[in-house]
């Protein structure tokens, strides 16, 4: 008996050690695949620095090596974490071979190509982050095979396609971050299903449609950002019922509706609420301000209105109040009393009331704010008074915008405590006396806008301590003095140097050459005399330089020449000599030269920007020749030019006069051609934005088949101007074409009876949308069709017909270029000015009879407005 038991035992003991043998075996064997695979992952990437991975030894244990995790018995690998090592090309697929990886980071790297399938094989996989990459092409289609992820973060790639169904399987998901990437298509409903979720991140990207009401059904979630896409309609009532949510973010979509007063009552964690750049109505929902631990309340850019509701006090966590351009007014005589109640909000750091009706003064409890306020924008209101000294209390202030307002008074000295100001915007008000010496203490400072006021006195001496300057405009005072050098020397400068329209006097210093990395230098309108410093060629950054009227001498340096850069150059209106550099036919990027009413003399170059004469300006130079034979001597010549000359001058002061007779008999007319001469203003959206106030409601003058026209207004020539915006809806059919049509037909035009274009603007509006715009001088009085119904009188209507006439002739027979026909002339098309002059307008469907041999049989296809036909 003894004898068998013993055999048992020797037989258990040897199978024992022969499954131990398999068993360690077997490990080995996968702990080695892993190794493989690993290595293999290694030597297709680059990482920054190259010994990054130094440890990824084949004759060591991987879990014996940097950013790899084994299980707690050695025996497979569970982990990698690659992330921020600056590795560059594919994500791997022998990663999918890691089959009992866990966890894998791979963020913050330069990652290529696509998300391998094989990623899908890791069927215990748990945080896949693949964020901050350049990940391109769709997110798998099976990814639901890793039922056991809680964590898919492939925010800031550049993936694309839609949103796949299969996401939607994975139960246990808590993060799903697609931010930052170029997914289309809707929301899914589904994702409603993601019981477990408690972030949901899928902003800025190119989502449609409407919010889906399915997601009211995560009641777990604590984040939902849904920012920067081109989501419609209104939000889902149930949302504001997702009593777990602490961040609700929609920005930047095209989202509308009411807020609801309430909206807050059934979220009673909200901590951050982000509605900025919509089109939501209504007024600012006052539930918001009973949240006591809310942090981040955002309105801006919407079409709120109302005033804000009380209950700002009862906000001690708020860090951020932004309901900048909107509707919103003051209280009847509350003015900006309101902003009392945030002196309870001590870690206030952002405070914006920008683009609103608020009236009142800057109280003096201002500076009473949290000292952690940095941003304080309260410009594009109708705020009056002065600046209080209080706010030099402030002493966290990085940003200070009062711009655009109707404030006047001094610029307290006391805004020079604010050591940490990077950005101080005054311009477009009303600031008188000089500007303050204790400016000069803040060096951090990288903007200065001090425009559009009345300062006087000399530029600060102080302004040299602006060691971080990047931006200077002292434009439109009657600033006086000289251009102190010191202020020159500030090689920070890279954006903007704008001292025009001041009455400042003297040289152009030498230490112009600094200024290497300014892009424009705008030094027009002022009493500025001497040479131009031919130190000037090293401003090798810059782009547009004007100079105009002015009392510079001497030749135009050559060094102009060498900065290739150059778009617009203007010299105009100065007491330049001598002959035009033939250098600057060389500057390949020039769009604008203006060289018109100086001394210049002979030959003109007949190259670069010089072979399209439409492109410069140089009348006005009555030595200046326009081809090789003019200066050559022929008395018989002379004498025929001079006999002409005299008999054209008595011919132009009798048609002059009789003119004059004809039509002024009783109404004296102010010709405004002159206004702007030879200027191009180069304007941008934001502030076609803030001259019209945001494009409101109240400054729209006039709706026209492509688009709408505003009024608004613009500081041009050292004075604001008001002018009309004509805007173009995208969504049209025919707009573009139209405005083409109107740049090509008004490029070459100007006429006293035509209504006179100040400039263009094509850009990108706050969405990114396309956006083009018109901007014309405004015509007080309207269009001629309401004074006709309104009645006039007959000497009116005779002056109208003579006005109309003549601009007709001027378009059919006097175009430099070639006839223009409007193709839509009627009462509407033509307006007046304050003083009754009639001008054309409206040249949508204007066509230029470039080939004058040309027969009007194109004219079979008649344009124009019903019942109106255009003049032939």
């Amino acid at each position: 008996m003894a004898s068998i038991i013993h055999h048992i035992l020797i037989f258990f003991v040897i199978c024992s050690c022969f499954l131990h043998n398999i068993y360690v075996a077997s490990v080995t064997l996968s702990l080695d695949t892993d190794k493989q695979n690993l290595i293999y992952i290694k030597s297709q990437t680059i990482t920054q620095p190259p010994d990054a991975l130094s440890t990824w030894d084949p004759n060591s244990s991987p879990c014996n090596w940097t950013r790899v995790t084994c299980d707690d018995r050695g025996q497979r690998v569970v982990g990698v974490d690659l992330s921020s090592l600056g590795i560059s090309g594919p994500v791997s697929p022998h990663i999918g071979n890691l089959s009992f990886l866990t966890t894998l980071q791979l963020q913050d790297n330069q990652f290529q190509g696509v998300i391998p399938g094989t990623i899908t094989n890791l069927l215990r996989l748990r945080v896949l982050n693949i964020s901050s990459n350049s990940i391109q092409g769709t997110i798998p289609g099976n990814i639901s095979r890793c039922i056991e992820l809680r964590v898919v973060d492939f925010m800031q790639n550049k993936l694309s396609g839609s949103i796949p169904e299969d996401l939607t399987l994975l139960v246990n998901l808590q993060t799903l971050n697609l931010a930052g990437n170029q997914l289309y298509g809707s929301i899914p409903p589904s994702i409603g299903n993601l019981s477990s979720l408690l972030t949901l991140r899928l902003g800025t990207n190119t989502l449609s449609g409407p919010i889906p009401g399915d997601l009211s059904r995560l009641q777990t979630l604590k984040i939902l950002d849904l920012s920067i896409n081109n989501l419609t309609g209104t939000i889902p009532p149930s949302i504001y019922n997702m009593s777990s949510l602490e961040s609700l973010a929609v920005a930047s979509n095209d989202l509308s509706g009411d807020i609801p007063y309430n909206v807050a009552d059934g979220l009673p964690n909200l901590l951050n609420f982000n509605f900025c750049i919509n089109k939501f109505t209504g007024t600012i929902p006052g539930s918001l301000h009973n949240r006591t631990n809310i942090r981040f309340i955002r309105f801006a850019h919407n079409r709120m209105h109302g005033t804000v509701p009380s209950g700002l006090g009862n906000l001690p966590e708020l860090e951020m109040y932004n309901i900048g351009y909107n509707y919103i007014v003051s209280s009847r005589g509350e003015g900006l009393g309101f902003l009392n109640s945030l002196v309870n909000s001590t870690k206030l750091d952002f405070l914006a009331i920008d683009g609103n009706g608020f009236d009142g003064v800057i109280p003096e409890f201002i500076g009473n704010l949290s000292n952690t306020l940095r941003m304080l924008y309260m410009g594009s209101n109708r705020i009056s008074g002065s600046i209080p000294p209080s706010i030099g209390q402030l002493q966290g202030l990085a940003l200070l915008n009062l711009s655009f307002n109707s404030i006047s008074g001094e610029i307290p000295s006391e805004i020079g405590r604010l050591e940490g100001l990077q950005e101080l915007v005054l311009g477009k008000n009303k600031l008188n006396s000089s500007i303050p010496n204790s400016l000069g203490n803040l060096r951090k400072l990288a903007q200065i806008d001090l425009s559009s006021n009345e300062l006087g006195g000399s530029i600060p001496i102080t302004f040299s301590s602006f060691e971080r300057l990047t931006s200077m405009d002292l434009s439109m005072n009657k600033l006086n003095g000289i251009i102190p050098k010191e202020v020159l020397d500030l090689p920070s400068l890279s954006t903007i140097l704008n001292l025009s329209n001041n009455l400042l006097t003297g040289s152009l210093p030498q230490e112009i050459e600094n200024l290497e990395r300014v892009v424009t230098i705008d030094l027009s309108n002022n009493r500025l005399s001497g040479n131009i410093p031919n130190s000037i060629q090293n401003c090798k950054s810059l782009e547009q330089l004007i100079i105009s009227k002015n009392s510079f001498s001497g030749n135009i340096p050559n060094g102009l020449g060498e900065l290739n850069g150059l778009t617009t150059l203007d010299l105009s209106s100065n007491e330049l000599s001598g002959s035009i550099p033939p250098n600057i036919q060389n500057l390949k990027a020039l769009q604008f030269l203006n060289l018109s009413f100086n001394y210049l003399e002979g030959n003109l170059p007949s190259n670069g920007i010089f072979s399209n004469l439409t492109n410069i300006h140089v009348e006005g130079n009555p030595k200046l020749c326009y081809d090789s034979k003019c200066g050559r001597s022929d008395t018989n010549k002379a004498v025929i030019i001079s006999v002409a000359a005299t008999i054209l001058v008595l011919v132009i002061l009798i048609s002059v006069a009789l003119l004059f007779y004809f039509r002024r008999t009783s109404v004296k007319v102010k010709d405004n051609t002159g206004s702007f001469k030879g200027r191009h203003y180069m304007v941008t959206y934001d502030q076609l934005r803030s001259a019209t106030r945001n494009f409101h409601e109240d400054n729209k003058i006039g709706r026209g088949s492509f688009g709408s026209v505003y009024k608004g207004c613009l500081d041009l020539e050292g004075r604001p101007q008001e002018i009309a915006v004509k805007t173009l809806d995208m969504e049209t059919t025919g707009s573009v074409p139209s405005f083409l049509a109107e740049c090509a037909a008004l490029r070459h035009l100007k006429h006293r009876n035509l209504v006179k274009l100040i400039t263009s603007c094509s850009s990108l509006d706050h969405k990114n949308n396309e956006f083009y715009s018109l901007v014309y001088e405004y015509m007080k009085n309207g269009s001629l069709e309401k004074w006709i119904r309104n009645g006039m009188s007959f000497v009116d209507r005779l002056n109208v017909v003579i006005d109309v006439a003549c601009g007709l002739s001027y378009l059919h027979h006097e175009c430099v270029v070639a006839p223009v026909v409007h193709c839509d002339l009627k009462p509407s098309n033509v307006l007046l000015d304050e003083d009754l002059t009639a001008k054309i307008g409206d040249f949508g469907l204007a066509s230029m009879l470039i080939d004058k041999d040309q027969s009007f049989s194109s004219a079979h296809v008649l344009k124009g407005s019903m019942g109106y036909i255009p003049p032939g």
